[in-house]
């Protein structure tokens, strides 16, 4: 147990607390479809859903699914859940209705809060269950009062947020009360360098890792805003709440920004001009998606990388310092090593797999302990990751562990071959992933988006011929093909076992 963890901390008195709010009552929280809503309004309104969550019979240590777009009722609902000792289980919209009854079911959830149309897809869980009816704006009456007395710690069980599943049925990843303030600590304080006057605006939601830090960790606890939307993140959505909200603080995924760049380059206004910071996450942000938002909007993506394991980024680039295809240096709070498969620290400059250490870390897998126990090992993560590291302490990713595969004996990046081919005028997007030769033999397979030009063999031989002025031979693609558009996660990374068994 960390020191401190033994004393009263909840994270409702975090955030909303008496002595907090004396502070931030009449500062604006949030920002929702064009209103303002201050901190004492959204303690209010945490407070009715406290009282609402107490009437159904919700005690300590019960889960509650949270599955609702982004909007006030989620932070609000999310932070009564957990001001009763109760553990809030986040529930990505996007997924189906198996998968999101898979996920009440293994969180053994006595109640759910959700709203139409998601409340179709747990109708078969036969929850209790709380509807928020935005239209009617009607959902719970009362004065908010009548809270037990419940003693939490640091060491308290918080929230569980599942991972996407990727590589088979989602699974739960838990954290403490004590997670949150670790990564505004140590990130928020250390790279955003948030002030109250900063309004925040992450096209990743709230369900994510990610966009759970990015619109309600950082935010409220530095007293500042968030705008917060439900809508589809498309380009044309996030100009308009550009050009509307006037955001200083921008997050999205590498797809989103490339997505901005070809919608600004078909001569669509995109007004950034109250942007002081832009945050990439996710995936490997192209050097060649840095380089031109840098060149058209002067402005820096800060990349990085994080993980649901470890709550938010914990490898960033730094303002001012970003390097173009790095994810930048160890985030303060932080420790980071790579490791070669016999679990032996690498020499400097090779490629290894990434180990982190941070008091951010998940406690365990949810009823999952061989993965808990293979995952996490003497207070260190196992990402999954491959990255090298040079002097200068900066990291470079290669590609997920099982995204790299070898020709000829020698291991391919397929993160590297992507990032060559996007330097291609042509080219908007692309993926590689391993393949065979008419021989049998072992190659890889482009798949690649072509933003100007004809999809046709005189484009591929142009491609082949701009790879093998700049690449290995072994690190060549010998098969290049084109998709309308990459599939990809509702996180935004790229589907690559579809990409292997042929792009369906």
């Amino acid at each position: 147990m960390k020191e401190g963890d033994e004393a009263h901390f909840n994270l409702f008195d975090y955030f909303l607390g008496d002595n907090r709010l004396s502070d931030v009552e009449d500062r604006a929280a949030i920002w929702w479809r064009g209103e303002m809503m201050t901190y004492r309004r959204l303690r209010e309104k945490a407070e009715l859903w406290t009282e609402r969550l107490l009437n159904e019979g919700v005690g300590e240590g019960d889960r509650v699914g949270i599955l609702l777009f982004d909007s006030p009722e989620f932070i609000a609902a999310f932070l009564a859940t957990v001001r009763i000792g109760a553990i809030g289980v986040l529930i990505n919209t996007f997924l189906t209705a198996e998968e999101a009854q898979f996920i009440l079911k293994d969180s053994g959830a006595r109640l759910l809060i959700t709203e139409p149309p998601m409340d179709a897809k747990a109708s078969g869980s036969n929850l209790p269950t709380i509807i928020v009816d935005r239209e009617k704006n009607a959902l719970i009456t009362g004065s908010g009062s009548g809270m037990p007395k419940v003693f939490t710690t640091g060491q308290t069980p918080a929230f569980l947020l599942y991972t996407s599943g990727s590589t088979g049925m989602p699974k739960g990843v838990l954290h403490l009360h004590r997670s949150i303030p670790v990564t505004v600590k140590n990130y928020s304080r250390h790279i955003l360098k948030l002030t109250p006057e900063d309004r925040l605006y992450s096209s990743s939601r709230l369900f994510f890792a990610y966009g759970f830090g990015n619109s309600l960790s950082f935010p409220l606890a530095e007293g500042a805003s968030v705008i917060l939307d439900a809508e589809r993140p498309t380009p044309q959505r996030i100009a308009r709440i550009f050009e509307e909200e006037s955001p200083s603080v921008f997050f999205g995924v590498p797809a989103i920004y490339n997505a901005l760049m070809g919608f600004h380059h078909a001569g669509n206004p995109l007004d950034v001009s109250s942007l002081r910071l832009c945050i990439s996450a996710g995936e490997a942000l192209p050097s060649k998606v840095f380089e031109d938002w840098k060149r058209e909007f002067g402005i820096e993506i800060l990349d990085g990388i994080g993980s649901t394991e470890m709550l938010h980024i914990f490898i960033s680039n730094r303002e001012g310092e970003a390097v173009a295809g790095s994810s930048g240096r160890v985030v303060e709070g932080y420790d980071a090593k790579l490791m070669d498969e016999a679990g032996e620290q690498i020499a400097e400059g090779e490629s290894g797999g990434l180990w982190i250490r941070g008091e951010s870390a998940t406690a365990l897998y949810w009823n999952l302990p061989d993965v808990t126990e293979k995952t996490i090992q003497n207070g260190w993560v196992k990402t999954g990751d491959v990255y090298r590291r040079d002097d200068s302490g900066c990291f470079f990713h290669i590609g997920r562990s099982d995204d790299c595969f070898k020709v000829n004996g020698l291991w391919v990046s397929p993160v590297e071959v992507e990032s060559v081919l996007m330097g291609h005028e042509a080219v908007s997007e692309a993926a590689v992933v391993p393949s065979v030769d008419e021989m049998g033999l072992a190659t890889g397979r482009a798949w690649v988006v072509i933003r100007t030009g004809e999809a046709d063999e005189s484009m591929k031989d142009s491609l082949f011929a701009y790879l093998r002025e700049r690449l290995p031979r072994y690190k060549t693609p010998s098969q290049i093909e084109f998709i309308q558009e990459l599939p990809r996660t509702s996180t935004g990374k790229v589907q690559r076992f579809r990409l292997r068994s042929g792009g369906g």
